[in-house]
Protein backbone atom coordinates (compact mmCIF):
# COMPACT_ATOMS: atom_id res chain seq x y z
CA UNK A 1 0.00 0.00 0.00
CA UNK A 2 1.28 4.03 -0.48
CA UNK A 3 0.73 6.70 1.28
CA UNK A 4 -2.40 8.35 0.49
CA UNK A 5 -0.93 11.85 -0.44
CA UNK A 6 -2.67 14.87 1.74
CA UNK A 7 -3.61 12.08 4.52
CA UNK A 8 -0.75 13.38 7.33
CA UNK A 9 -2.39 10.65 10.27
CA UNK A 10 1.04 9.21 10.51
CA UNK A 11 2.20 13.07 11.16
CA UNK A 12 -0.57 13.85 13.73
CA UNK A 13 -2.38 10.91 15.85
CA UNK A 14 0.97 9.30 17.20
CA UNK A 15 3.53 10.60 19.80
CA UNK A 16 7.00 11.08 18.37
CA UNK A 17 9.63 10.68 21.09
CA UNK A 18 12.78 11.34 18.78
CA UNK A 19 13.71 15.05 18.18
CA UNK A 20 11.75 17.01 14.90
CA UNK A 21 13.45 20.18 13.54
CA UNK A 22 11.28 22.64 15.09
CA UNK A 23 9.78 20.25 17.94
CA UNK A 24 13.11 19.28 19.39
CA UNK A 25 11.54 17.41 22.27
CA UNK A 26 9.09 15.12 19.72
CA UNK A 27 5.17 15.67 19.70
CA UNK A 28 2.49 14.56 21.38
CA UNK A 29 -0.10 12.14 20.23
CA UNK A 30 -2.71 14.45 18.78
CA UNK A 31 -0.71 17.00 18.43
CA UNK A 32 0.29 18.01 14.10
CA UNK A 33 3.96 18.17 13.41
CA UNK A 34 4.90 21.29 12.37
CA UNK A 35 6.73 20.17 9.54
CA UNK A 36 3.03 19.01 8.34
CA UNK A 37 2.19 21.24 5.65
CA UNK A 38 -1.23 22.89 5.11
CA UNK A 39 -1.68 20.37 2.54
CA UNK A 40 -1.10 17.72 4.98
CA UNK A 41 2.81 17.12 3.55
CA UNK A 42 5.58 16.56 4.98
CA UNK A 43 8.11 19.39 4.51
CA UNK A 44 11.50 17.44 5.39
CA UNK A 45 10.51 14.52 3.02
CA UNK A 46 13.61 12.99 1.88
CA UNK A 47 15.51 15.26 4.14
CA UNK A 48 18.27 13.88 6.60
CA UNK A 49 16.62 16.44 9.15
CA UNK A 50 13.49 13.56 8.92
CA UNK A 51 13.38 11.61 12.12
CA UNK A 52 14.28 7.91 11.42
CA UNK A 53 11.25 7.21 12.72
CA UNK A 54 9.07 9.05 10.04
CA UNK A 55 11.29 7.68 7.64
CA UNK A 56 10.65 4.04 8.12
CA UNK A 57 6.75 4.21 8.58
CA UNK A 58 5.17 1.75 6.13
CA UNK A 59 1.56 2.65 5.14
CA UNK A 60 -0.48 -0.45 5.55
CA UNK A 61 -4.03 -1.36 5.45
CA UNK A 62 -4.22 -2.26 9.35
CA UNK A 63 -3.06 0.82 10.25
CA UNK A 64 -4.38 3.34 7.38
CA UNK A 65 -7.62 2.22 6.82
CA UNK A 66 -9.31 3.35 3.63
CA UNK A 67 -9.44 6.84 3.82
CA UNK A 68 -8.09 9.54 6.01
CA UNK A 69 -9.99 9.83 8.85
CA UNK A 70 -9.85 6.16 9.31
CA UNK A 71 -6.23 6.33 9.59
CA UNK A 72 -6.51 9.22 12.05
CA UNK A 73 -8.61 7.11 14.02
CA UNK A 74 -6.85 3.54 13.80
CA UNK A 75 -3.20 5.79 14.08
CA UNK A 76 -4.72 6.80 17.59
CA UNK A 77 -6.22 3.53 18.67
CA UNK A 78 -3.09 1.75 18.06
CA UNK A 79 -1.37 4.47 19.86
CA UNK A 80 -3.44 4.79 23.12
CA UNK A 81 -2.98 0.42 23.18
CA UNK A 82 1.16 1.02 23.40
CA UNK A 83 1.50 4.25 25.41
Amino acid sequence: MDCRLGCGACCIAPSITSPIPGMPDGKAAGERCVQLSEDNLCKIFGSKERPDVCSSFSATYDVCGSSNNEALRLIAFLESQTS
